[in-house]
């Protein structure tokens, strides 16, 4: 089945899952950003993101579509060997959602300390420089 691996520094966590949604909150303008994933052929492949409303730096992109005031859409984006993700005391953390229950990076990673970089990969793939930084707005 594989699943998902997090790394930050000696911390490590396996999550079994096959589809899961990063989510997380702009800095600035305090609204959710979501990109749903699912592991294929051992990487990770974006299958939609969405924006809980817009403002500056977050303009939904050409063919997003509004439904309920949720701004939806497919990133043009090959599928990822692995995300960057950082976690800081300036920001909200990011948090890992499945089957309806959202976890923050700190709780999958106790003792991850005030800044790290969180390397989110399928757990089977083997390091590849296709490389995704995700940065907090």
């Amino acid at each position: 089945m594989g699943g998902i691996c997090l790394a930050a520094a000696l911390l490590t966590a396996t999550l079994p899952l096959q589809t899961f949604t990063l989510a997380w909150t702009h800095s600035i303008e305090k609204i959710r950003w979501e990109e749903d994933y699912r592991l294929d052929d051992g990487r990770l492949l974006l299958t939609e993101a969405r924006i809980k409303g817009s403002g500056a730096g977050m303009e939904a992109p050409d063919g997003a579509r509004l439904e309920r005031g949720v701004w939806r859409y497919r990133p043009a984006l090959a599928p990822l060997a692995r995300l960057r993700l950082a976690h800081s005391p300036y920001a909200d953390d990011y948090e890992i959602c499945a089957a309806g229950n959202c976890r923050p990076l700190a709780s999958l990673l106790p003792g991850i300390g005030e800044t790290a970089v969180v390397e989110l990969v399928p757990c089977a793939s083997a390091t590849s420089p296709a490389v995704a930084n995700r940065r907090r707005h």
